[in-house]
């Protein structure tokens, strides 16, 4: 039997209405969709003759471990089928599409790249924050927030760091201690794109002032992505979306006291 094809699809950083024209083109030939929590349900109505499995995973629960989903990938595509992985933002930006596609070029299979946009470029176009800026910020670093430890070793003007919420008080005190100006502004952009999208404006020393489980009253199904960087003050003047708010009511809450 001739093999399949996959497609490594990104649906963008929330917003169905990011989604590009060829990823609807793909989703529309696709016979099965493994697809992420995070995906918007009105993207996958762009697959509505495809069988939908749920693949996603979401700050320690896993309804399966990567390998298996990447075994599951390549073994529909060998059965003949046209397979959509669906992830949120980019395949290639923190969504685990490079392991994947190289499984696929292993097993001398079909693979098509549908890029997406990235929650980093999502969640600062929402939220009001040009990544760059004339003579601001000329240079851009994406780390993920599981790696505290290492934040503290990049050097560009601006820093977005991915599922950043239970450790960006921690990576705050990191850019401290390795000579982050206390006052550096940082925004906190929670469900970037969509409707419940909040963003809360500080500077690193409010962030490490944070208490562990400053986000225990917060919606937890929000995802948390965080810009850090004078560019972060212009969310602002250029929020057009969500007002900014400030973290001091979140971390008087959290600590306890009044709302």
């Amino acid at each position: 039997m001739m093999s399949g094809k996959a497609y490594l699809i990104g649906a963008g950083p929330g917003d169905p209405r990011l989604l590009t024209l060829r990823a609807v083109d793909a989703l529309r030939e696709s016979e099965v969709v493994l697809t992420d929590d995070l995906v918007d349900p009105a993207v996958l109505l762009h697959a509505r003759h495809a069988r939908i499995v749920h693949v996603g995973k979401r700050c320690g629960r896993h309804s399966l471990p990567q390998e298996a989903t990447t075994r599951l990938l390549v073994d529909t595509v060998k059965r003949g089928a046209v397979a959509a992985r669906l992830k949120g933002g980019d395949p290639f930006v923190f969504g685990r599409g490079g392991e994947e596609a190289l499984a696929l070029a292993r097993a001398g299979l079909r693979f098509e790249i549908v890029p997406g946009v990235s929650a980093a470029l999502g969640a600062a176009a929402y939220a009001g924050v040009p990544l760059t800026h004339r003579g601001i910020a000329s240079s851009v670093a994406f780390v993920a927030g599981q790696a505290e430890d290492r934040v503290s070793e990049v050097r560009a003007d601006t820093i977005v760091v991915f599922m950043c919420q239970r450790t960006i008080a921690a990576i705050a005190r990191e850019l401290m201690d390795a000579e982050r100006s206390p006052a550096t502004p940082i925004a906190i952009v929670r469900g970037a794109t969509w409707d419940a999208q909040e963003v809360y404006l500080g500077t690193l020393d409010e962030v490490a002032a944070l208490p562990a489980q400053w986000w225990a009253d917060l919606d937890l199904t929000l995802p948390t992505l965080a810009i850090v960087g004078e560019v972060a003050q212009l969310a602002g003047a250029l929020a057009w979306k969500t007002q900014p708010m400030s973290l001091w009511p979140v971390r008087v809450a959290a600590a306890g006291g009044a709302r």
